[in-house]
């Protein structure tokens, strides 16, 4: 993985003295994702790790045991009692990690978030891409699969989910703007980064809606607990089924048809990121628009304001999964 970049100098005021001090000697650096033990962060720690190996940061990553903001919350707090020098954080709920976030900032710890863009109490919010294209360009796979007619629902992992309310309101408006003979069923279907919930809540989605064609997931277990659902009403063939997650954890449906494409972006080049922004953030180093960061999908970065844009999403069907072996 590479690893260089070309930066200006980035006035210290905004970073506490002693972490600043801290950051030339083996920063303490805490990757705090939304849950621990799926894989999609199982992933992104191989990036955290990978950075640890690469630059000598005591570089970990620690999550809640539940998709439970109150959980990453304290374990935020336990992070800040420990004195780390940054916090590379994946939010479950931004704005209930305002408080928590902005304590940390008083501290002079460097805050940086991923999948946040709205985070206030962040120095910098890393993005793979603007979230709401991510959301139509699965819209408009779904739609041809679709014949562009016929009823779809929507899922997210959360409610106060950002990104995933993005992709799903990007989806949304790029069917209604031109598909006007497709129809959304239902409200968000909210599975709590679950396969188990996503299975129930599609079928539920089956039984109230029996005419329904596609289903798009936001969570990276939902197309899973979809695809099951399908599978075992025999459905393969009648629906479409699009979502984010990854080949590891899709793949099995991708094969027999019961889940029709996904599309993601790297985890562990997301974690690697994060840690990367917070050491430059701790070394005085600025990002500026349109800089190669020297990771793939980030070679020239998109800033606006504190967020950070890069273009790194894939789509994956059965054809090319093999392609990408996690």
């Amino acid at each position: 993985m590479k690893t260089s970049v070309s930066i200006l100098a980035m006035a210290a005021a905004t970073i506490g003295a002693p972490h600043f001090a801290a950051a030339q000697d083996a920063p303490t650096i805490a990757t705090v994702v939304k849950i621990a033990g799926i894989q999609w962060f199982n992933r992104m720690e191989e990036g955290v790790n990978q950075y640890a190996a690469d630059t000598g940061a005591n570089a970990f990553q620690v999550g809640p045991a539940q998709a439970d903001p109150q959980q990453q919350a304290a374990l935020i707090e336990d992070m800040i009692a420990q004195g780390v020098d940054a916090l590379a954080v994946v939010p479950m709920s931004p704005e209930a990690l305002e408080p928590v976030l902005g304590r940390a900032m008083e501290q002079g710890i460097v805050v940086i978030t991923h999948e946040a863009a709205s985070q206030q109490n962040t120095m910098y919010d890393i993005e793979a891409f603007v979230n709401e294209d991510f959301g139509a360009n699965l819209m408009e796979q779904m739609a041809q699969c679709m014949g562009g007619e016929g009823e779809y629902a929507v899922f997210v992992g959360s409610l106060t989910s950002q990104t995933h309310n993005q992709w799903v309101d990007g989806a949304i408006a790029h069917q209604e703007a031109n598909y006007p003979n497709m129809t959304l069923v239902g409200d968000k279907n909210e599975t709590f980064d679950d396969a188990q919930q996503a299975y129930e809540a599609a079928q539920e989605v089956m039984r109230a809606f029996p005419n329904v064609r596609g289903m798009q997931g936001s969570a990276s277990t939902d197309v899973a607990g979809i695809g099951l659902a399908v599978e075992e009403r025999g459905m393969e063939d009648a629906t479409c089924v699009f979502g984010t997650s990854l080949p590891s954890i899709a793949g099995q449906y991708l094969e027999t048809g019961a889940v029709d494409g996904i599309g993601f972006w790297d985890p562990s080049v997301a974690g690697y990121a994060m840690n990367k922004v917070a050491q430059m953030v701790m070394n005085g180093e600025e990002v500026t628009d349109g800089m190669d960061l020297g990771l793939e999908g980030y070679e020239n970065v998109t800033l606006d304001g504190k967020v950070i844009y890069g273009q790194a999403w894939v789509n994956v069907n059965a054809d090319n999964m093999a392609d990408y072996p996690f």
